[in-house]
């Protein structure tokens, strides 16, 4: 099992925001959590990888193992180099007075093999060819569909084999939602293993390999992505039926 989550309780100060919440993710998945806006699911992602407070949360109990290793025991910048974990926080967060290619070049500062690092150039520039298309202009220069690939491709420009994404399609139209998760797909054939938060949860069983529905910071319901797509209660309140 690569990513264990167990009873994991947080808080943002004295407001609970985790309730025990439990699941697991393969490695070689897509694993969607989905529900709505409240139930916890981007304070999930935060809670695993660390982010610092304030604006993340602090962990109250429970516990978050990856590959058998406690992550609570471990710095936040720690998960990326020694883990090969990464998060695409939402709202892209790019450095927009930074060109595609900076941005990019900034997140292998933990990496040594230059020949690596040049092959994953090569190999996100295929997968995204408008930022090779656009790599000399500045982040805040991109349109939104574009500065989510590229917020895509920075966490893969860290060596990452594990990412996470949370709601990767907020704001994008329909045809780049469309094609951010077939780029996804074909990075997770790839070997990339992703969890990802994503509100269109309709967009997020299509590719996803299996599903955890969230609740008011717990989970409600798990299954396969075809069994969370076809359960009743699912479709009632978030598939539109």
């Amino acid at each position: 099992m690569l990513l264990q989550v167990e009873d994991l309780r947080a808080a943002y100060g004295s407001v609970q925001a985790l309730h025990g919440v439990s699941f697991h993710v393969e490695e070689g998945e897509i694993v969607a959590l989905i529900g709505a806006n409240g139930a916890g699911k981007s304070t999930t992602l935060m809670t695993i990888h660390r982010l610092p407070p304030p604006e993340a949360p602090v962990v109250k109990s429970g516990r978050i193992l990856y590959r058998g290793e406690d992550l609570l025991k471990y710095e936040p910048h720690q998960l990326v180099d020694r883990f090969a974990m990464a998060m695409v926080p939402e709202g892209r967060r790019i450095f927009g007075n930074l060109t595609v290619q900076e941005n990019l070049e900034l997140a292998t500062y933990t990496r040594k093999k230059s020949d690596e690092i040049r092959e994953d150039l090569e190999r996100l520039y295929t997968l995204f060819p408008r930022l090779e298309e656009r790599k000399h202009q500045r982040g805040s220069t991109l349109s939104g569909g574009e500065q989510q690939m590229l917020a895509v491709g920075r966490a893969l420009m860290t060596g990452a084999t594990f990412i996470l994404l949370d709601e990767p399609s907020m704001g994008l139209a329909p045809l780049l939602m469309q094609e951010l998760f077939r780029v996804l797909k074909q990075l997770n054939e790839n070997g990339t293993t992703i969890l990802v938060v994503e509100q269109n949860a309709r967009l997020a069983l299509k590719y996803a390999h299996r599903a955890y529905v969230m609740e008011t910071g717990r989970v409600v319901m798990e299954g396969t992505a075809a069994e969370v797509l076809n359960d009743a209660q699912v479709i009632k309140a978030y598939l539109g039926g």
